[in-house]
């Protein structure tokens, strides 16, 4: 994508791009004890960027499936193969850092459309057979340079949407019940599709995916002009600098990163863990789907039935004790009692309902959509990470200890993130009554 030093600049072919109303503000008023989700789905502008989630992590999904495919068979080389995967984590930290002040310098709605148009043309360049390996891998990596910008990009649009309060966090949630129900039926899907048509094939599947969120985008939500401009939106580490400087704003995003830098060590090592127990692939299915499960029963619980203030005062418990049931691992469980563990560790995710509506009062609205471009990146980099050192570890000690080690270390560095975030403030009010927990 290009970068563009002056915020008033449209990429090609957008046209000028005309100022938008204000947002509508929060709810007002008290809110009921859990409004639910429904609440949501009555925002029409909503409902359009859940359906486009929906078309664009079905391309995500298959299109990775599909590509590491084409390149196993391009290659026979299972390295190259699982490459491809490991492209998928590591440009987020480019992405996220350089182009992350683009999210707050151009229209957002322009942002999203680009960037779904730019994957689409990504994915249209892997179906043609003259394209080399290495240009394969290119273009994965194209594919992960932009999303950050465009997952930073839709966050802060919510908060236009929904405002800033109740709703805004239960938006946030339904993307990640969506995004976690994806990695259990879109590898299912994927597989399927690849059954009847060849990896190509798929791929021109993804590629129409993409352009159809990119339609429903440009077509079914508002355009907004810019957040910021001039030095508020300085561009590239310079920008990125200002966003860190804010203690408060960097307390909250350690405890975004560091959660998922330990959460995915069983994970990543379910495939070695299944084989030291001697279990079948239906068993390492069942390890692979329990933390996702977990975690989407945990969101829909907290949605659904706990107020924002009770979501607010439970974030730090859940949090610090998430990585805790990891300890089962030390007495090398069977499966029945790891699928517990994991299933109870994904479950805590609910903390991160109460620690959006803390993150979106905290970053100032020009610095929006860079602070959680950045945040969306720092997650996604912390868990390539995780599993790079989950993968080092079990080379030098058996996988049940690398795992409960894990349970160990992870609640030490929460602990220390915990005490930086009440230190920063970030846990309460100071620039207002309890200002990071609004009411719907």
């Amino acid at each position: 994508m290009p970068k563009h030093d002056d915020p008033t600049t449209t990429l090609p072919g957008t046209g000028p791009e005309p100022t938008a109303p204000a947002a509508p503000p929060p709810p007002s008023g008290p809110a009921p004890a859990g409004p639910g989700y429904r609440a949501v789905f009555r925002v029409r502008e909503f409902r359009i960027v859940f359906v486009a989630h929906l078309f664009s992590l079905l391309g995500v999904v298959v299109s990775e499936l599909a590509l590491t495919v084409l390149v196993y068979e391009l290659t026979r080389s299972p390295l190259l193969s699982s490459l491809t995967f490991a492209l998928g984590f590591l440009p987020y930290l480019v992405g996220g850092t350089l182009l992350a002040g683009l999210t707050d310098r151009l229209p957002p709605r322009r942002i999203l459309v680009v960037c779904d148009l730019v994957c689409a043309g990504c994915v249209a360049l892997m179906i043609v057979p003259a394209t080399p390996v290495a240009v394969l891998l290119a273009l994965r990596c194209a594919v992960a340079v932009v999303s950050p910008v465009f997952n930073g990009t839709r966050m802060a649009t919510l908060a236009d949407i929904l405002g800033e309060g109740d709703l805004f966090v239960l938006g946030r949630s339904l993307l990640r019940i969506v995004s976690q129900s994806a990695l259990l039926a879109g590898f299912a899907v994927g597989g399927v599709l690849l059954t009847v048509v060849p990896p190509r094939g798929a791929l021109a599947v993804t590629a129409t995916t993409f352009l159809v969120s990119a339609l429903l985008l440009r077509l079914g939500t508002a355009r907004r002009p810019a957040r910021a401009a001039g030095r508020a939106a300085a561009g590239g580490l310079s920008g990125t600098w200002a966003v860190l400087r804010n203690r408060r704003v960097r307390a909250l995003m350690l405890m975004f990163w560091v959660p998922p830098l330990f959460a995915v060590v069983p994970e990543a090592l379910a495939a070695p863990y299944a084989d030291r127990i001697g279990v079948s692939t239906a068993a390492l299915g069942l390890l692979m789907c329990a933390l996702p499960v977990g975690t989407i029963a945990g969101e829909l619980f907290a949605g659904s039935f706990l107020t924002a203030s009770t979501r607010s005062r439970i974030v730090l418990p859940l949090a610090l004790t998430g990585v805790l049931p990891y300890l089962l691992y030390a007495v090398e469980p069977g499966v029945a009692l790891a699928a517990v563990a994991l299933f109870l560790a994904g479950a805590t995710g609910a903390y991160t309902l109460g620690l959006d509506a803390w993150f979106v009062a905290a970053v100032p609205e020009e610095q929006r959509g860079r602070a959680m471009t950045l945040m969306t990146a720092g997650m996604m980099t912390v868990q390539g990470i995780g599993m790079a050192g989950a993968g080092v570890a079990a080379e030098f000690a058996p996988v049940h200890t690398v795992v409960a080690g894990t349970g160990v270390l992870g609640t030490l560095c929460l602990l220390a993130a915990a005490a930086e975030l009440r230190a920063a403030g970030a846990t309460e009010g100071r620039d207002g009554a309890d200002r990071h927990v609004p009411h719907g």
